[in-house]
């Protein structure tokens, strides 16, 4: 069973900073693409970053581009995101999925991913 359990996110301070983490199990993380997709209350879900299996090329999205940074340990099964200079309006669930494409964006299953909320 394919199974993606994320953890780091939380409260921070607008321009604070955050660092997400997901690890997989249930299929082979190293043939996989890995995404980091995010929710906001009341709208669709929206891939962010995507990072390819050898972990040395990133794609993202202009909403975080340049705020952000992804990476992955294939040793551990997990992927990584820090989210730089947040600001008041990136509130959010985040969870990640595997696959190569940036514009399927999944939704989470029920009780994944962690949040991020900023406020002063």
């Amino acid at each position: 069973q394919v199974q993606f359990v994320e953890s780091g996110g939380g409260l921070v301070q607008p321009g604070g900073s955050l660092n997400l983490s997901c690890v997989v199990s249930g299929f082979t993380f190293t043939g996989f693409s890995m995404k980091w997709v995010r929710q906001a209350p009341g709208k669709g879900p929206e891939v962010i970053v995507l990072i390819n299996p050898t972990g040395d090329n990133a794609k993202y999205a202009d909403s975080v581009k340049g705020r952000s940074t992804v990476s992955r340990d294939d040793a551990k099964k997990m992927v990584y995101l820090q989210r730089n200079n947040l600001t008041p309006e990136t509130p959010a669930l985040y969870y990640c999925k595997k696959g190569g494409n940036m514009q399927i964006a999944e939704p989470p299953k029920p009780g994944q991913g962690t949040r991020i909320t900023v406020s002063s």
